[in-house]
């Protein structure tokens, strides 16, 4: 909670009411950015992490780097965003509006079907080798990342 009230009995009755934490103004930039990064430490630590590793893919935030199976992949800025997006939230389907506005921003206009061929090319760079996808497309919802990439491997059944 960010307020211009100082009071005991005020931040008491803030944090009683579920606030997380109590800044008073004016306050101090870097300090409320150290507590927000303490915050999502604590109760989403995929969004502070250095890396994100989901089955055979990692992704290296600092040095904006994608391995699959220890091989470089090569994707542009905007891939890399919309597979970090994904990543952070695996498993959760997104729709396109909610990817523009995650990858893109919300200020910029772009028709909801550039999404598809981002995650085109995204899939694209990371499909290799007949490697299994780790994007699924939800029909009529969006998209969203599989958690177990290696579970999803093609297997050949011999019939009877």
């Amino acid at each position: 909670m960010l307020t211009a009230r100082g009071e005991e009995g005020e931040r008491i009755r803030g944090l009683a009411t579920g606030a997380d934490d109590y800044v008073v103004k004016p306050f101090s930039v870097p300090e409320l950015v150290a507590r927000v990064k303490s915050l999502l430490r604590r109760t989403k630590p995929e969004h502070v992490s250095r890396t994100l590793k989901a089955g055979d893919i990692e992704l290296d935030r600092e040095n904006r780097r994608v391995r699959r199976q220890l091989r470089e992949v090569h994707l542009g800025p905007t891939e890399f965003r919309l597979l970090e997006f994904l990543m952070q939230s695996s498993g959760r389907v997104f729709t396109r509006e909610q990817l523009l506005d995650g990858v893109w921003g919300r200020d910029v206009y772009i028709d909801e079907r550039t999404v598809d061929v981002h995650v085109g090319r995204l899939r694209k760079a990371l499909n290799r080798g007949r490697k299994p996808d780790p994007i699924r497309t939800v029909r009529g919802a969006g998209y969203s990342f599989r958690r177990n990439v290696l579970s999803r491997e093609l297997r050949v059944f011999d019939r009877p």
